[in-house]
């Protein structure tokens, strides 16, 4: 089945919202609330088979050299098939159109991120402001089993600024 990738609108977010419902319930992706998505949908990429949405990444922006992936989630019966890969390829792609040179991701997944090139980091070079904005939201909070992951964005473009 061929997959597409598209900008979602606000009608996507209760289908967004049932696709991660069993993630947010298990600790594995943080809750958010629909108004939050709505004010942040621009920064979503969703992935769809025929009509149905299977996957969905968002690519937040926390100051100007850092971004960071978040709510990366692939539907179970799309797993292993290059969904959630090319979901984080294109977040990279956006994070470097804005210029960002270093994309941050805490995840439990670390294989499936180390081999898109991201490197373990020390959670103590996490912003201090994420930590309070988005973590201690967390069911888990403070005691943290999430791996921290950074992408550096080698390009042209930053060589220059």
């Amino acid at each position: 089945m061929k997959i597409e990738y598209f900008k979602p609108t606000v009608k996507d977010i209760k289908t967004m919202q049932g696709l991660v419902s069993s993630y947010v319930k298990d600790g594995t992706i943080l809750h958010r609330t629909d108004d939050e998505i709505a004010t942040t949908i621009r920064s979503y990429t969703c992935a769809k088979a025929g009509r149905s949405i299977v996957g969905f990444v968002a690519t937040h922006i926390h100051s100007i050299a850092l971004a960071e992936i978040r709510s990366l989630i692939v539907k179970k019966s799309f797993q292993s098939k290059g969904i959630g890969k090319k979901l984080v390829q294109m977040s990279l792609e956006e994070a470097e159109n804005y210029k960002i040179s270093r994309v941050l991701s805490l995840t439990y997944k670390k294989e499936f991120f180390e081999k898109l090139n991201f490197k373990i980091i020390e959670k103590e070079k996490i912003p201090e402001h994420k930590i309070w904005a988005d973590c201690i939201r967390c069911k888990h909070f403070p005691i943290c089993d999430e791996i921290a992951l950074e992408y550096e964005i080698k390009s042209k473009c930053h060589a220059n600024n």
